[in-house]
């Protein structure tokens, strides 16, 4: 209830803001700088208002249980993917950079559009972040939305990304060897409560084993078990291994029975190495 009583504060301040704006110089012109400069706090506050409510009924997978806040900045690959419904409603999954003009996140954050956040660690500074709208989606051509296989998509940016110390791509790891990766990490802005309904306004991190299953084999996917791992809200984050490149995109979770430890899902990129490249290699255009 406290975070609604924030806006009309804002509208009487907006005036008197001449500085400590969020800004991002790149995407805004010398001759509107204020203008730019203003809409993107405020834009700024708006997105730590709404992170600050419920989950709006998402239901899939993306929160950090058992982790830790991550390091400002060590993960400048990561995107707070902005996901703007069909009913009105603005939610978040996480993403992340392939390239100066690609966000890779999970199909089951479609929408009916998106903007990718970058450079963003804790949501309440939002100075040098980038927001760049996304101009097509590409979900995987078989994704299916009963058992989450092929839960990947490929989000096309509207301008390039602008490359800094905050704001960098990830490799992808391009085949798998049949060695199960074992020391990964995942992270995002999910909630890190089981029983919180609100998401995390800074990046968190989690280190997580991958485990031998024959149905995430069947699936297509890796898996990790336990109490630690992601969840609500973290859809479409990475999966990072030991050798520093993304192994799989943050999918789904469920519980093998009551008494029974957390199974958590993330689609294989290897196995999708042909359709990444077929996207990537045609820039989106067809």
């Amino acid at each position: 209830m406290q975070a609604t009583q924030t806006l009309p504060s804002l509208s009487k301040s907006r005036k008197r803001l001449k500085t400590e704006l969020v800004s991002d110089v790149h995407h805004c012109s010398s001759v509107a700088q204020l203008d730019c400069e203003l809409t993107m706090f405020f834009h700024c506050e708006l997105v730590v208002l709404i992170l600050a409510l419920t989950l709006n009924g998402q239901v899939h997978t993306g929160e950090i249980y058992g982790g830790h806040e991550a390091k400002p900045h060590s993960r400048p690959y990561m995107v707070l993917l902005e996901r703007h419904m069909q009913n009105g409603q603005t939610s978040y999954c996480g993403g992340f950079l392939l390239n100066k003009d690609f966000v890779m996140t999970a199909a089951h954050c479609q929408a009916k559009s998106y903007t990718a956040l970058l450079g963003v660690h804790n949501a309440h500074n939002c100075a040098g972040v980038q927001r760049i709208p996304v101009k097509a989606a590409f979900p995987h051509k078989d994704y299916n939305e009963t058992e989450y296989t092929n839960d990947i998509m490929l989000l096309k940016l509207s301008s390039k990304a602008h490359f800094n110390n905050n704001v960098r791509s990830i490799a992808l790891a391009d085949r798998d060897d049949g060695s199960l990766p074992k020391s990964c990490s995942v992270s995002g802005w999910g909630r890190n409560d089981r029983n919180s309904k609100h998401m995390s306004l800074t990046l968190m991190e989690v280190n997580v084993t991958l485990t031998e299953n024959e149905s995430c084999c069947e699936k297509k996917t890796y898996c990790s078990e336990g109490e630690a791992g992601p969840g609500e809200g973290d859809s479409g984050g990475p999966l990072v291994c030991k050798d520093g490149k993304v192994y799989g995109v943050v999918s789904a979770s469920r519980e093998t029975n009551p008494d029974g430890p957390y199974v958590y899902s993330y689609t294989k990129i290897p196995e999708n190495a042909d359709w990444i490249n077929w996207i990537t290699g045609n820039n989106g255009n067809f």
